[in-house]
């Protein structure tokens, strides 16, 4: 029997998330239900400006009709046959993404979290029977305040307490070190053998856009090159132009060992994971040892090519760095007026600003909810930080409008 079903407020949709849904997200009290372009509209039909971009997974703007195009075509003819068959779809796409990155081979998996596991066991496998680490032994360095994800090997190696507590025991295997430490990155090739690889974000997103210093990305990978180790850069959250380049790493003219990608690699329009490499470690990986149902499925591979065409096309590269630069030369400006702001940072347009006040404080908070109330949405980050990362396709004027935006509310949160 159909039924009509009733209008319901912003309210009564947040209570049903409550009673109906599992609480591990604390959402910002906003109900949206559309969206286009850099803007989102709420249930009650008022406009914003997305500040957040789905944690850079929007890159392409909000509902890009070319990659939406491209989802209902193949929808309409094959949508899953799963790797026990070919499909007409994903060769396409693995020779469109392999050339686009200039990578051998890729792995197709559908989330960041997929992608980073399949980046552990392929480098651990390459261990063992390339460099020739004894079964078991090997280890994979990471970095203090990561964010690669939250399955369980993924947060053993976490030093969020929030992320990690009560989900023991956790995966063994990993060595913690500093982010921004070239050389806690040598002591710990000096201390510890069989390390296998460098597992690294090249701006830490989570942590509250943190940028290492100029030569970190290339020396690192000096280092991994030094000692025989795999370089694996997790651009789940900075590839696919969000810092002005197509890569994060690409600033540094490094060529990782192992390139994990997500997010924008879809557009926002479906979950899209990848993992390249070249041959000689993907091809450690034979038939059945990994893999995923959905992994490389037809609607997955056009939605991909069709969100990488953006990324070309509209040289969203490009508008990322011009519009950084733009962007917190601005914010810098607003720091000279406000004591609000102690710090702004980042790279294209991936930014962040430092707010002046602890992080158990509700400054943020409360900056967050003003803004939402003026027409912009963004996110607070371990208490004190605001992330700053509209899609890419926003232009000049729309920027400065959002500029505008952020000053009214820093400003009149002073007085």
């Amino acid at each position: 029997m159909s039924q009509v079903m009733e209008k319901r407020t912003s309210e009564e949709l947040m209570n049903l998330e409550s009673k109906h849904g599992a609480h591990n997200y604390h959402p910002l009290p906003v109900v949206l239900s559309r969206g286009e372009g850099v803007h989102v509209w709420d249930v009650e039909g008022k406009q914003y400006y997305d500040f957040l971009s789905a944690y850079s997974a929007v890159n392409q703007g909000h509902c890009h009709p070319h990659i939406v195009n491209a989802m209902i075509e193949q929808a309409k003819t094959l949508t899953l046959t799963s790797r026990a068959f070919y499909n007409d779809s994903l060769g396409e796409y693995e020779e469109f993404v392999t050339r686009f990155f200039g990578f051998d081979k890729v792995l197709p998996m559908n989330t960041g979290a997929e992608a980073v596991e399949t980046a552990i066991k392929l480098c651990r496998k390459w261990a063992y029977e390339v460099k020739g680490i004894a079964e078991n032994d090997a280890k994979i360095i990471v970095c203090e305040n990561n964010f690669h994800g939250r399955t369980t090997t993924i947060v053993s190696f976490s030093n969020d307490p929030v992320a990690n507590k009560n989900f023991g025991p956790y995966t063994p295997g990993f060595i913690r070190i500093p982010y921004n430490d070239i050389a806690a990155l040598k002591q710990a090739f000096a201390t510890h053998k069989n390390i296998a690889g460098f597992l690294v974000e090249p701006i830490q997103g989570e942590a509250g856009v943190f940028v290492p210093s100029e030569g970190y990305l290339s020396e690192a990978h000096a280092v991994c090159q030094e000692n025989g180790a795999l370089f694996i850069a997790d651009e789940v959250q900075t590839g696919i132009a969000r810092t002005g380049r197509l890569l994060a790493v690409d600033h540094e003219n490094v060529k990782p060992d192992i390139l994990i990608l997500g997010k924008a690699l879809s557009g926002g329009a479906y979950p899209v994971s990848a993992v390249l490499s070249d041959d000689h470690i993907m091809n450690v990986i034979k038939p059945g040892q990994h893999g995923s149902t959905f992994g490389g499925n037809p609607v997955a591979a056009k939605v991909a090519i069709a969100a990488l065409e953006v990324v070309q096309n509209e040289s969203l590269a490009d508008n990322a760095e011009r519009l950084g630069v733009i962007f917190r030369a601005e914010m810098e400006k607003l720091a000279q007026k406000t004591d609000l702001i102690t710090k702004v940072r980042g790279k294209g347009l991936l930014n962040a600003v430092l707010i002046n006040d602890t992080e158990e404080s509700e400054t943020a908070w409360n900056l967050w909810v003003a803004m939402k109330d003026n027409g912009l949405l963004a996110k607070p980050t371990h208490g004190n930080i605001i992330r700053f990362a509209p899609p890419l396709v926003m232009t000049e004027e729309q920027l400065m409008e959002c500029v505008s935006i952020i000053e009214k509310t820093f400003l009149a949160y002073q007085k």
